[in-house]
C-alpha cells in the first residue's frame, strides 16, 4: 500500500508540474524505497538459501547415518528440518 501511495504521489508530481525541488525530493525518496525493498528481498533470498541448506545437510547426515548403520539422532534432526518451513 505504502509502494502504491509512492507511486501514485510520482505520476501526480509529474502531472501537476511542482518545483524541480520537491520532483527531487519525490525522486529521492522513491530510490530510498526501492533500495530499502531490494535489502529486503535479499534478506529474503538468503533466509531461504539457509533453510534449503539446512534442509540438504540433514538429509546428508541421515543418510550417511543410514550407510553407516543407522543414527536416530540424525533421523531426528531430518524430520525437525523437513518442517522447517512451518517455523519459518
Amino acid at each position: 500500500m505504502v509502494c502504491f501511495l509512492l507511486v501514485a504521489n510520482f505520476v501526480a508530481m509529474h502531472v501537476l508540474q511542482p518545483s524541480v525541488e520537491l520532483e527531487l525530493l519525490a525522486a529521492g525518496v522513491m530510490t530510498a524505497v526501492t533500495l530499502l525493498l531490494l535489502a529486503l528481498l535479499k534478506n529474503s533470498e538468503q533466509r531461504a538459501e539457509h533453510a534449503i541448506q539446512r534442509k540438504l545437510d540433514a538429509i546428508a547426515r541421515a543418510l550417511l547415518a543410514q550407510h553407516e548403520g543407522g543414527d536416530e539422532e540424525a533421523f531426528d534432526e531430518l524430520r525437525d528440518a523437513i518442517r522447517m518451513e512451518e517455523e519459518t
